[in-house]
């Protein structure tokens, strides 16, 4: 409790200083009076999940500076998940209503997704690995799904600190053997699924019934048929064990060169048109080695290009598109913007939050592949073409292409069964190496952003400097300055003519939910998503939206209200009236702030719907629109 000063007795006298000083610091206060309760709240563990470590009165930090402040709970590890075992779980877990996730919780960090764990020794933070001789007074765990968590362990017993970091630190960075993940363990204790119909469950596109189902699904199995010529994986342990190629290709051409130089089936559109990957053939220097390559080349375009196949066009992913290393820079440079610590170093980023977000290229690559996808799905719809894509070996960059097209056109896809049942055919039997890539096993001591060794030797082209912000501020610019500055401001690529009359032609048109669909790829509408990355604001993590959700509407039915009040303004212009005012801030802003919409409720004002950088500029000029050009940074905005 925190003492009183002592008051002199004579009238006229000045009261002496307190004579007691706290050192208890005032977020402490409600601690020391009243002792820490918790309620207990019970670990839900998956099929074959065991239980390692844990720890008691374990403070969950609310991410924020100023007030130090969180929640009392239980700390574990298992041989699947980090959890927090707070005591708000059990109220959540009664509520029936609201959508929540089977298999981890708000609080829970699966051991794969853990990208770095820090210690606080005496307010100095240091990367934690290895045998420990002292241990940290605060936990922070940064997140690969970009989610920071920060646990306070000065109030945990000495043995229970060391129990659980110990534990944290081995079983998510220590090296691995393949068989101790733990998806072996739940594969061998959960149920089998006993669902029949392939419309109803996955299909894992493990047996050639599988196959044939899909194929009979798209209507592929007049040119395509399924083989079991890899069965048992003798032919190459890249391919899948059961795959499907055209009709006319005998099974005998599979075995040449491994599976490579072979065109395999995706997925065939309702024209009949098809979409195909095809692995590139090892690269040989002996000129007959070479000849023969190029015999068996010949032999298999042959088989494709002839009735009833239409038209091929090769993709060749490894030459003319992304390299690999470039997107890997790219996310490292775009993940460090959100693995934030603190509110300080929140705020200064924000600062030049556009500049940053551009400078790390990776939202141009967003929309490079959604780019390349659409024009894949314009070959496939409008030009009756088949699409091949071709790739070192046909598990990166095809995965991923694959995924996009099928999801735009194929609505099948676009369901929950459907969704799951793409990711097993296209990325796990069309063989990504997910432990190389993601670096499940923790064979290398470095971060896989830093590992180069387990990519293809793709060579790396730098991508030219599109100005990616300079097209999505043009209309927020326009704005606050005048059309004068329209000049300094890059256009978007050109498309080419069919694209772009596919394309703008397919926007022009009432969405149609169950068929085809085209997302958005022009500047201002490639965004971060921010309530899956912005995560700093602690109203954010809001289950199931709560005043985020409240407070976003509310905003988008005040620029309709504002929109509908310029009409007005305009039309009574028309008629002679004075001119309207200049459009306020909210609606004019072409690209929220960094934060929106919960810095609005962090603030308690309208301050950030600009950039931060734009309102601290504001706050010192009474009007921005009235400054001249030369003033004004635009790589801050």
């Amino acid at each position: 409790m925190l003492g009183k000063g002592v008051v002199g007795g004579g009238g006229g006298t000045k009261a002496p200083k307190p004579s007691f000083v706290s050192y208890v610091r005032p977020e402490e206060i409600h601690t020391n009076e009243k002792e820490v309760t918790e309620k207990e709240v019970t670990l839900h563990l998956l099929p074959g999940e065991q239980l390692l470590c844990e720890a008691s009165t374990v403070l969950k930090y609310v991410q924020e500076d100023s007030c130090q402040r969180g929640i009392y709970g239980k700390l574990v590890c298992t041989d699947f998940k980090i959890a927090f075992l707070g005591d708000d779980e059990s109220a959540l877990d009664n509520d029936e209503t609201q959508f929540k996730n089977k298999v981890i919780g708000e609080n829970d960090i699966t051991l794969h997704c853990v990208d770095q764990i820090y210690g606080v020794f005496d307010e100095k933070k240091k990367p934690l690995f290895g045998q420990l001789k002292k241990y940290p007074e605060k936990l922070i765990i940064h997140c690969k799904d970009l989610r920071v968590f920060h646990f306070g362990l000065r109030y945990t017993k000495e043995e229970e600190v060391k129990r659980i970091v110990s534990g944290i630190i081995h079983h998510t960075q220590a090296p691995k053997l393949l068989k101790r993940l733990f998806l072996f363990s739940y594969a061998t204790a959960a149920q089998n699924n006993t669902a029949t119909d392939p419309k109803n469950h996955t299909v894992m596109f493990d047996t050639l019934k599988d196959w044939c189902w899909e194929l009979e699904r798209t209507k592929g199995n007049v040119k395509y048929k399924a083989v079991s010529v890899n069965e048992g994986y003798k032919v190459s342990d890249r391919l899948p064990a059961y795959f499907v190629v055209p009709t006319p290709l005998p099974e005998e051409d599979v075995r040449c060169f491994q599976g490579r130089g072979i065109p395999i089936w995706c997925w065939s559109c309702h024209n009949g048109c098809a979409l195909l990957k095809m692995s590139a053939l090892p690269k040989e220097q002996d000129d007959g080695l070479l000849q023969i390559q190029k015999s068996f080349l010949d032999g298999i375009y042959k088989t494709v290009h002839r009735p009833p196949y239409e038209i091929v066009k090769t993709e060749d992913l490894s030459s003319n598109f992304l390299s690999l290393q470039d997107i890997q820079t790219a996310y490292s440079k775009f993940k460090q913007l959100f693995l934030i610590d603190n509110s300080t170093e929140f705020w200064d980023t924000d600062i030049k939050w556009f500049s940053l977000l551009e400078s790390s290229s990776w939202l141009d690559i967003i929309r490079r592949c959604l780019k390349k996808a659409i024009e894949i799905t314009e070959c496939l719809e409008a030009q009756n073409m088949n699409v091949l894509l071709l790739e070192e070996n046909a598990s990166d960059l095809c995965c991923l292409l694959s995924s996009l097209v099928q999801v735009m056109m194929d609505p099948h896809c676009r369901t929950r069964v459907g969704f799951q049942s793409l990711v097993q055919k296209e990325w796990i039997m069309g063989g990504h190496c997910f432990l190389d890539r993601c670096n499940h096993l923790r064979q290398s001591d470095k971060e896989e952003h830093q590992r180069q060794l387990s990519l293809p030797l793709t060579q790396s082209k730098s991508s030219p400097k599109r100005g990616f912000f300079r097209e999505e501020t043009d209309h927020l610019i326009k704005n606050l300055l005048g059309k004068r500055i329209s000049k300094l401001i890059n256009s978007s690529d050109e498309l080419q003519d069919n694209f772009r009359e596919f394309y703008e032609s397919w926007h022009s048109k009432p969405t149609d939910y169950h068929g085809l669909l085209l997302p958005h790829i022009e500047g201002p509408e490639i965004k971060v998503w921010a309530q899956r990355y912005l995560r700093w604001i602690p109203e954010a993590q809001i289950l199931g939206g709560g005043r985020v959700a409240t407070m976003s509407k509310l905003l988008e039915m005040m620029e309709e209200v504002e929109h509908l009040q310029e009409k007005i303004d305009e039309r009574h212009h028309s008629q002679g009236a004075l001119p309207a005012e200049a459009p306020s801030l909210l609606r004019s802003s072409a690209r929220l702030s960094s934060l929106f919409p919960f810095a609005l409720l962090q603030r308690h004002s309208s301050k950030p719907v600009l950039p931060t950088s734009g309102w601290k500029a504001l706050g010192d000029e009474d009007d921005l629109a009235k400054r001249e050009d030369e003033f004004v940074d635009l790589g801050d905005v």
